[in-house]
């Protein structure tokens, strides 16, 4: 196994990153030089970027044939942000067992409501989009049942009920994607989250956010629409029991019922939702009230105003 170390003879893979991304920054590097380890030669030295990406993802993983036998090739190393991801989401497959539930949503009445309050809200400095009404209706769902807010500790055989409600709303970013947590979103009004989610997504695509600013999340959102995904199958944010994913939301025919016996098609937006929970903590019966409860909320902003807590 390679070792690699960094100007003060410490070895990277032993220094727990404190920056964004999982970045093993110079502060973390001399705070554990300064803790008594023993420096070695400063002529083994390297730079940091470079000895983060040497070490390998998996130590597990079966070999891999020489591509370049069967023609050119091209290796490049994975990343901070995208190696990040990649460990979280290996141990997310490997320690949960995924269930995934879908549902469609008409959010009709709710399109006409955002657009008619959109320009206030930008004026305050806020973006008030689809992902804010679905922070309230998911922590309304939350709160009615809060085993979706749990994690299970398997080494104690307990379930962990967190008593707050943090959100992590995943951000599609150059550099891979990242979670950023909207904290105590049951204490903060619609236009409140509007403006603070907005200003989150910002600083996460500029990289600014900070560690504390993407740790601690109960739950979380995964909002694909801007990108016209629709259906999907999230993987959870361990160690969370559940997630939400949206796609796009898309004009639809759909049959309505005018009086008995007679029906009508009308166009109606049409929003893709999907949970995929822990089905060690979760069954699909709790996953379809989960849903029923946001689709609820989202359908009608009267609804969502009269439930949300």
């Amino acid at each position: 196994m390679l070792l690699i170390r960094s100007a003060l003879g410490v070895d990277l893979s032993e220094v727990s990153p404190s920056g964004s991304g999982g970045l093993v920054t110079a502060d973390d590097v001399r705070a554990y030089a300064a803790n008594g380890e023993s420096p070695a030669p400063a002529e083994v030295s390297v730079q940091r970027e470079i000895s983060v990406e040497a070490r390998p993802l998996t130590t597990d993983a079966p070999p891999l044939p020489d591509f370049a036998k069967w023609g050119p090739v091209e290796r490049i190393p994975v990343r901070s942000i995208r190696r990040a991801t990649a460990k979280q989401m290996a141990i997310s497959w490997s320690q949960i067992p995924h269930v995934t539930s879908q549902a469609e949503i008409d959010i009709t009445k709710l399109e006409e409501f955002r657009k008619k309050h959109k320009a206030d809200v930008e004026t305050k400095g806020g973006k008030l989009t689809l992902t804010v009404f679905a922070l309230k209706a998911a922590v309304t769902a939350l709160k009615m049942y809060p085993n979706f807010n749990g994690t299970l500790d398997a080494a104690a055989g307990e379930i962990v009920y967190k008593k707050y409600y943090h959100i992590g709303v995943a951000v599609d970013t150059a550099e891979g994607l990242i979670v950023p947590v909207i904290r105590d979103v049951e204490q903060k009004s619609i236009t409140e989250l509007a403006i603070e989610l907005n200003d989150l997504v910002q600083r996460t695509h500029q990289r600014k956010t900070s560690l504390q600013e993407l740790q601690g999340s109960t739950f979380t959102i995964s909002n694909v629409g801007h990108m016209g995904g629709g259906h999907f199958s999230p993987i959870i944010n361990y160690p969370e029991v559940a997630i939400m994913g949206m796609g796009a939301a898309r004009m639809k025919p759909v049959v309505i019922e005018k009086r008995e016996g007679a029906y009508d098609i009308v166009p109606r937006l049409i929003l893709p939702v999907v949970i995929t929970i822990d089905h060690r903590v979760l069954d699909g019966g709790d996953a379809h009230r989960f849903i029923k409860v946001v689709m609820d909320a989202l359908n009608d902003p009267e609804v969502l105003m009269m439930t949300m807590v």
